[in-house]
Order: C-alpha cells, then structure tokens, then sequence
C-alpha cells in the first residue's frame, strides 16, 4: 500500500524535530527539547498505527491521538521560542505542526462522520 500523505509529513516531521533536538542540545537545554522529542516524534507513530488498524474506529482513535501529540508539539515549540532559553528560529516547525494540525483534524472528523 501506498504511503498516505499524512503518513510522509508526519515522518518527514518527525526528522526535523530530530534534528531540532540535537541542536536544542547542543545549546545545553534538555528539558523541554525531551519533551519535544517524545511529542513530536509520537505523531507519526500513532499516524503510522493508524494505518495498520483493524477498525475505521481504532483509524480515528489512533488519528485522534496523533491530533493531541500535534498540538502537544505546538505547545513545547511555542514555549521554547517564547521563553528564549535558546538561539534557534522555531518558526519553520512552527508551521509544519500547524500543517499536520490542519490535516489530522481534518482526517479525524472526516472518519468520524463515516463511524
């Protein structure tokens, strides 16, 4: 099966905050360049469960999840570039959660109206 686009943004986003995570530490900040990691790397690991699911209904809960880790991403993202505990321009990852928070809600009523 093809890979769906939801599925390459979300691991194309996942790489990014990867390497955002290694230049976080690398400016010495730990804390919440952790919880960034675990977030933004969680999307699409859920997005990719989801496509493996039994169910149309595990398909929303797992796109349900990976919709919450998103806007969890945007948190840390927002706090880190409002706090300038480092010298890295966030507004690239920024805008690509954003992206993925546009698409996953979009995937996540559409299935929910076929359920």
């Amino acid at each position: 099966m093809a890979e769906s686009i939801i599925q390459k943004k979300s691991f194309e986003f996942s790489l990014e905050v990867i390497q955002l995570y290694k230049r976080l530490q690398g400016q010495r900040e730990f804390v919440l360049s952790n919880q960034l990691l675990r977030s933004g790397t969680s999307i699409g690991a859920n997005v990719e469960e989801a496509s493996a699911g039994q169910s149309r209904k595990v398909l929303w809960a797992k796109m349900c999840i990976a919709a919450k880790e998103a806007r969890e991403t945007r948190y840390w993202l927002r706090l880190l570039q409002a706090s300038q505990l480092v010298e890295v321009d966030l507004n690239s990852e920024l805008s690509r959660v954003e992206e993925l928070i546009r698409l996953l809600t979009s995937i996540v009523k559409t299935t929910r109206k076929t359920l």
